[in-house]
């Protein structure tokens, strides 16, 4: 092969039992090298080390649609985290976990890229407001399962892309409710992100933006580094 580059939805998410499932494996293999993996709120997978490491990591989204080779751990602990996760691709590669994954008709999880991280006992910040949605950050300060009736400032992280099937929830569950709070003027903005496009919807605006002839995300695929405001 001249050349490997992860897919662009090769991000892929667990179910919670999956994430457990495979945090145990994962300690029983890897378990005596001081390390030990740990399935958290959301399905995210922790991996946390005896010693802190020094070193360079990227977000996977980043790495979505390039060759990894450039993005893989750097600085003085790269080389065995780079080591790691090699044995992590050989030990996945013709695991029972994939298998099952597999006969489910859902793609193999063939690597864990290990990124971020920080000293385990570190406070979270106090925060006014709500969180909800599947996000390392926000999760953890939040689980609303539906958008709050009583007003007050939130966050929602979505992973879903819009227009799929599974965003037909996504909308019912937080924008229809947000925009009918911006209606009633208990909400007085509303922010829409992606990347380095935002949206930011006034009181005054929603029924023009809510009305466009082409569905309100597809402006998103616009790919401008300024935010847009709507008046």
């Amino acid at each position: 092969m001249s050349s490997v580059r992860m897919p662009i939805d090769g991000v892929l998410d667990l179910e919670q039992s999956e994430a457990n499932a495979l945090a145990v494996e994962f300690n029983r293999v890897f378990g005596d090298a001081g390390m030990r993996l740990f399935g958290g709120r959301a399905a995210v997978l922790w991996c946390v080390f005896d010693d802190m490491l020094q070193v360079e990591t990227h977000d996977p989204e980043t790495v979505a649609g390039h060759d990894p080779y450039g993005f893989q751990p750097t600085g003085v602990d790269g080389p065995r985290l780079r080591r790691l996760m090699s044995e992590i691709e050989m030990w996945l590669f013709d695991h029972e976990f994939n298998r099952l994954r597999v006969s489910k008709a859902r793609a193999p999880i063939t690597a864990l890229w290990l990124w971020a991280g920080g000293p385990a006992n570190t406070a979270m910040p106090t925060v006014s407001g709500w969180a909800a949605g599947r996000d390392p950050f926000f999760s953890a300060l939040g689980a609303e399962q539906r958008f709050p009736r009583e007003a007050a400032a939130g966050v929602v992280v979505c992973a879903e892309q819009p227009g799929s099937e599974a965003w037909v929830d996504v909308e019912r569950r937080w924008l229809e409710p947000a925009v009918e709070q911006l209606r009633s003027g208990r909400l007085a903005r509303l922010d829409l992100s992606a990347a380095a496009t935002r949206f930011s919807v006034g009181r005054g605006a929603h029924l023009r933006f809510w009305r466009r002839p082409e569905p309100w995300w597809k402006s998103f695929e616009a790919n401008s580094g300024e935010p847009h405001g709507i008046q």
